[in-house]
């Protein structure tokens, strides 16, 4: 019998998650294939920087009817559809094994990262995009410190591909009762990690992935962005700060314009990529919001993008990924390397 050595960008192999102990298979061999499969259409690149019939512009009336301040940097209101609500009954409404039901209640916000129509996080200025990371830290703060708000998270949808019903640049900020099963796995694993190791999990990852630079994309004095080594999507990335941190609240001024410097390079390294306006779903996992201090956490964003051999090729989670585990073509250090070798500077300028 013949031994053969394992090749990773070659070789089809599995990887766990750190995070969450689930597994994804790797088949970088399936990138030779050709795709006769959906196309998509490519994102509109020119928008006006006002729109009237945008319900997100300013002075514009929203979908549900109310009408929008004159406003001039960012702006934050009460989702008009709200998957979420403040008020009704908590607890458990059947405890059935079988068929257990537990009323949940919480709020859901939109944050509109600009007044203008056609700037997307990428092509907005660093001081712009700092002004979204203090609302982001001041709704966690807000939010988290009601007395019925366990979890609160930050999220956007960029692009029609993704879901996102409007293309004024915006994000979305859900708080819940209850902490959601994505940020409870990682709690969890973390937790866990912790009492293994005494330190926290992604503190000693990010070490071992600064050590070996092999999936680091970009990196300042205070944050990486990386494609973690478990990645999912074909582009992936996980944003990490340097120190140990809990949640966005705690980011000293000096991290917080790091962090608002390193998502437009980041974000403008994906819209290079394929020269399109880079749709994905990103957001941010931190600690509990239960009036406790989590130290087993470490504050981190993740970046979940579709898009796999172009700009109108997207991976689909399909057939094998939703009944046995998901699966990717391309490596993580693959995918690193692709974004490390992009511009900082925009496709557009």
């Amino acid at each position: 019998m013949t031994t053969v050595s394992f090749e990773p960008t070659e070789h089809p192999h599995r990887r766990r998650n750190a995070l969450t102990g689930e597994w994804v298979l790797v088949s970088p061999h399936r990138t030779k294939r050709p795709w006769q499969g959906q196309v998509e259409k490519s994102m509109a690149e020119l928008r006006p920087a006002y729109d009237p019939t945008c319900y997100l512009c300013p002075g514009n009336e929203r979908a549900g009817g109310k009408r929008n301040p004159q406003y001039t940097n960012t702006l934050v209101f009460d989702n008009d559809f709200s998957a979420l609500l403040p008020d009704g009954p908590s607890g458990a409404v059947d405890d059935r094994e079988l068929f257990r039901t537990e009323a949940e209640t919480g709020t859901c916000r939109v944050l509109c990262f600009s007044p203008r129509h056609d700037l997307t996080i990428p092509e907005m200025e660093s001081g712009d995009i700092r002004r979204v990371v203090d609302v982001w830290a001041q709704q966690v703060e807000e939010l988290g410190a009601q007395p019925n708000i366990h979890y609160v998270q930050i999220f956007e949808n960029k692009g029609a591909v993704m879901g996102c019903s409007n293309p004024h640049p915006h994000g979305q900020i859900w708080a819940n009762h209850t902490v959601p099963v994505e940020p409870a796995k990682e709690d969890a694993a973390q937790h866990a990690y912790l009492g293994r190791h005494g330190q926290p999990l992604l503190i000693e990852y990010l070490a071992h992935e600064l050590e070996a630079s092999e999936r680091i994309v970009v990196q300042n004095r205070h944050w990486v962005a990386l494609v973690p080594y478990w990645a999912v999507w074909p582009f992936e990335t996980l944003l990490l700060p340097r120190r140990h941190v809990l949640a966005l609240p705690e980011l000293t001024n000096d991290e917080r314009n790091a962090l608002a410097d390193i998502l437009k390079h980041l974000t403008t390294r994906y819209d290079n990529l394929f020269e399109t306006s880079f749709p994905y779903s990103m957001g941010w996992h931190g600690q509990p919001t239960d009036g406790r201090r989590h130290e087993h956490w470490q504050l981190h964003a993740h970046f979940y993008p579709p898009l796999l051999r172009s700009a109108t090729v997207k991976k689909f989670m399909v057939g094998y990924e939703m009944l046995a585990m998901p699966q990717r073509d391309i490596t993580a250090e693959q995918a690193a390397d692709r974004l490390r070798q992009m511009s900082e500077k925009h496709y557009r300028t």
